[in-house]
Parts: C-alpha cells; structure tokens; sequence
C-alpha cells in the first residue's frame, strides 16, 4: 500500500475523510439549472454562513491570509482593486465553490505556501465572474503564492458550467502547484468525495480541459511517470486510490450515480474496494432521468439505504436502526483491524449545501443556495439567495462558537435536536423528518412566486429586488429556526424515557381527567430482539410457570 494515499486520512486526522460534493450540468437538471453540493464535515468544526462584502480597495493593498481549518496566519497577498459580494460559497455571479481533501502523497504538501484551500476558495469567490476565470485565478494564486493544502478536488461552476478541479503543491518553497481541471457536460452529473477522481484527460481538448504545463513532466521529474503524455492519469500519479480511498469515499459517488443509472452494481465491487482488479467508475455519467433539485437535496441524506453498503444490516445499528457510526472508521480487537462504514450523511457536518445557478435570469435572482447548518439529513435547508450583504441571525450570532451554546444559533439547535435524534433514529426521526420534510417544501413551493416578484422589482430597481430577496432568506431561515427549537421541545416530551406519548396532529392526548394519555412502550426491534437472543442464548428466556 501507498503511504501517500493515506495519509490525511490517518496520518494528519484533521478533516479526516471529510467532506461530499455532487454536480448536476444544465442539460441534466429538470429545469436547465446547473447544481452542486458540498457537505462540509469536520468533527470539532462550528461555522457561520460566511458573508464577504463586495469592495475597492486602493493600490498596495495587502491581505491577511489565515488557514481556514486551524486559524493560523499563513502570511499575506495582494489585495483584488475590485472585490465581489460573496455568501456562503456562492458570489453575486452566481459562481459557487466547493471541495473534498484527498491528500495525495506527503512530499507535494508545500509547508511554506500561504495559500490553503479554504482561503484559497473565498478569495476566488471575491474575484471571479465565472467558473474559468475562477480556475485561472486559483492557479494564477497558486503560482504567486504558494499552496499550502494536501491534495484537493474543487467544484467549480456557474450558471452555464461545472467544472472539476484537482490540484496538489510541488513540495516545501515550490511556490506553485500541480493541477487539472475538466469541464463536466452539460448532460452529466459527477460527484467527488475525499478520492482523486482524474485519470487520463485529453490534453488535446483545449474547450473543456486545462492543466498545468508541467503537470506531466513533474511527475516524470519525481520519478512517478515514465510513460507518454497521452497515457498519464492524475490519480495514479499522484493520488492513487487505495481501498480506504474506495470504500471510504468513491462508495460516496457510487451511492450518488446509483440513483440516477440503471445497472451501476457492476461498479460495486470497486466501490467496496476489497477486490484488486476492479474497473473504476468513469468520472461522470449521463443519468436516465432529469436531475431536480429536492433529488439532489435527498441524495446529501444517503446512507446507502437498499444497498449492499446499507447500515441497517448488522449489530452497530443499537436499538433503534442508527444509520450512523461513530468514528474514527478503523477500530482494533483481538489484534484484527476493522472498519465502518462511511456515507454521504455524517453527523460531524458542520454545514451543508445544495446550489442552484440559472443562467436565464439575473444573477441577484438565478443564483441560490438552499443551505444547512448541520447534518443534512438533520436540517431543513432554507434559500440563501446570492447577492445578500445581510445575513440571518440563527448562521452568524453573536456569542456562539465552537464551545458556546445559544438558541439563537441554528448550529447549536440543529445539533441538539440531531443529537437527540441520532441514538434513538427509527423512534424518533420520523418527527423531525415531517417537520423538515414540511418547512423545506414550502419553501420549494414559494419559489417561484417570490421569485417572479423579485424579478418584477428588479425590471425597476435592482437594488430594491436584492432587498426583497434578502429579507425573505432572512425571514425563512428564522422561521426555521423557531420551528426547530419548538421540535425539540416537542421530542422532549413525546418520547422522554424511551416511551412515546400519544398525539395527534402535534397536539398530546389527554384523558377525560386531564392528565396525559398512557404511554406506548415500543421496546425493541425484531432486528434487535433476534440479535439479542443469537448473543445471550436462553439466559432471558422466560420459564414456563
């Protein structure tokens, strides 16, 4: 085994086996949007929904760079003359950005760059009109400044393209870095999550692939490829999956193109990664079916549900069918090394999104991102359209972070309704899946006449459209939060001590006297019941009497 595969994942163990991205081209989507996703996990990670104020900036300016993981001030850089509005990971352009770490080997991280990915993301994002410009200011960065990130796949689109990234740094004081980026068609839909996917690309097709001049003859320098240039892949050169990187991450892609192909289980011995010999998945697929939005929104839910990777399938799911898994993902006994299961839904998502870009309309309007701020299986996502300058008090409150709990912060009331939810998932989840189920649909079902609206005000000022725009993410994403928090007063009180109080329409029984009706105490599972006795034998068993 490669130790340049895995070293991020159990080496470093920061943003390990972190993060999902899904793409979904303008010829694949139901209504010619393009779409991308990003699950931004990280155990120990609070997040705000990040806001960048569009602004000039007088010659000489510098600015500070600090490492978006750890805080850690990198150095500085020259400051745009120019800088674009940015929300959350979309710009006033429409322009999104997103991105999984897949390492890739040790020797190419460059220590002294002051660049990394995360820093490297928003202020492209502040720059960029569009996906290409984007890239070539990415590298551009790169090259001046130095990269100082593991190997990364970016997700880079706008609301005509979509665009994959990959891009690795050339070793300490290299000030530069290897890359190649290749435009998905607009038919497709491609995902990516913590596994270089690259191989060979066609260098010969200017239009939808560009790459770095020496991303070749780099390797070649290195000793890695010795082979024509027509032959190189990315990922064997530099990235090579291993069966972490298989089972771990491209089962992610697997799960995601599964629900839009018909016969993709001969993809599935790869994706579980044990079998040596296994054609890989292609980097994209054409899906039988227009692509919707909600589609994509349910696919960053997946737990690999009616699959052979399903995790309702043996004893870790406890009592009440958890299809989730504490980690790390590897665990000893008896000497053996084990592993779990890792899916696209993850409890130490700390946010989540689903953007939308439609070039059709105008950028203040066309581009919106339905955004999370936690597991999104656990959340309803509300609509943050992409030219707000003000953001909601539940994804920026003053006072909450990391260690500082406040019901005003949707982080914090997300992750504890979520955090009573998770152990007891098929008793409780049903109730916090209607009430999102609920809220996020009618937010899909007022689309379309806010935005209307919206574009009735922008024929006539386009500042006032923004506005309207503006207040009405602000007043959903509140809405959301206060039903949050009446959920887990709810949950509280239907389910408390492992029993569940009887309601209807959200209101408890009562009996003639007023008191509350008698409880249901559903015990186990049959899954669970069978699994108990296999252990214990007849030591429970009843006697007859």
């Amino acid at each position: 085994m490669r130790k340049y595969v895995v070293l991020l994942f159990f080496l470093l163990g920061i943003r390990a086996i972190a993060c999902t991205n899904f793409i979904v081209g303008k010829g694949a989507s139901t209504d010619g949007s393009v779409i991308c996703t990003y699950n931004a996990d990280d155990y120990g990670m609070f997040q705000t929904l990040a806001h960048y104020p569009a602004g000039t900036h007088p010659a000489g300016t510098k600015r500070p760079i600090y490492d978006w993981d750890t805080n850690e001030y990198h150095g500085e850089i020259d400051e745009a003359p120019v800088t674009y509005n940015v929300i959350g990971n979309i710009n006033e352009f429409q322009v999104t950005i997103g991105e999984t770490t897949y390492g890739g080997r040790e020797e190419m991280v460059d220590s002294t760059g002051i660049l990394d990915y995360g820093s490297l993301i928003y202020v492209t994002l502040q720059r960029a009109k569009s996906a290409r410009e984007a890239i070539q200011i990415m590298t551009s960065l790169v090259n001046k400044y130095g990269y100082n990130s593991e190997g990364e796949t970016f997700t880079i689109c706008d609301p005509n393209e979509a665009w994959i990234m990959e891009m690795m740094g050339k070793g300490p004081g290299s000030k530069g870095a290897v890359w190649v980026a290749i435009r998905i068609p607009d038919n497709a839909i491609c995902a990516h999550a913590n596994q270089s996917r690259i191989t060979r690309f066609d260098m010969k097709d200017k239009k939808n692939v560009m790459y770095a001049k020496d991303v070749v003859s780099f390797a070649r320098e290195k000793g890695w490829y010795n082979g024509k240039d027509a032959d190189f892949s990315w990922n064997e050169a530099y990235a090579k999956p291993d069966f972490s990187g298989r089972r771990y991450c491209e089962a992610r892609v697997w799960s995601f193109f599964n629900h839009f192909t018909d016969n993709f289980d001969k993809y599935l011995p790869y994706a579980m990664g044990k079998e040596k010999n296994c054609e890989p998945m292609p980097l994209w697929i054409v899906p039988n079916h227009k692509v919707s939005i909600q589609e994509v929104a349910e696919c960053m839910r997946d737990h690999y549900e009616g699959t052979p990777l399903s995790l309702d399938q043996d004893i870790a799911q406890g009592i009440w069918n958890m299809p989730y898994r504490p980690t790390p993902l590897t665990f000893e006994i008896d000497g053996k090394k084990y592993f779990n299961e890792r899916p696209t839904s993850t409890q130490q998502t700390t946010f989540s999104y689903v953007s939308q870009m439609r070039s059709w309309l105008p950028n203040a309007i066309g581009g919106c991102m339905w955004w999370g701020n936690d597991d999104g299986n656990m959340v309803a996502y509300t609509p943050i359209y992409c030219g707000m300058t003000e953001r909601p008090e539940c994804y920026n409150t003053p006072g909450a972070d990391g260690v500082n709990f406040s019901d005003k912060n949707a982080f914090w009331v997300c992750n504890w309704v979520a955090n009573m939810v998770y152990p007891r998932y098929s008793q409780m989840f049903p109730s916090l899946k209607q009430v999102r189920d609920s809220l996020e649909q009618s937010y899909f079902n007022l689309q379309a006449k806010v935005e209307q609206e919206a574009l009735t005000i922008y024929q006539n000022d386009k500042a006032k459209a923004n506005k309207y725009l503006n207040d009405y993410s602000v007043e959903k994403a509140q809405q959301m939060l206060a039903r949050w928090k009446q959920l887990a007063i709810f949950l509280i009180v239907k389910y408390n001590d492992m029993a569940v109080k009887p309601e209807k329409d959200g209101k408890f029984l009562l009996t003639k006297y007023g008191l509350n009706e008698k409880v249901e105490r559903p015990g186990y599972s049959d899954y669970f019941r069978r699994e108990l006795i296999k252990q214990t034998g007849d030591k429970f068993e009843y006697p007859e009497e």
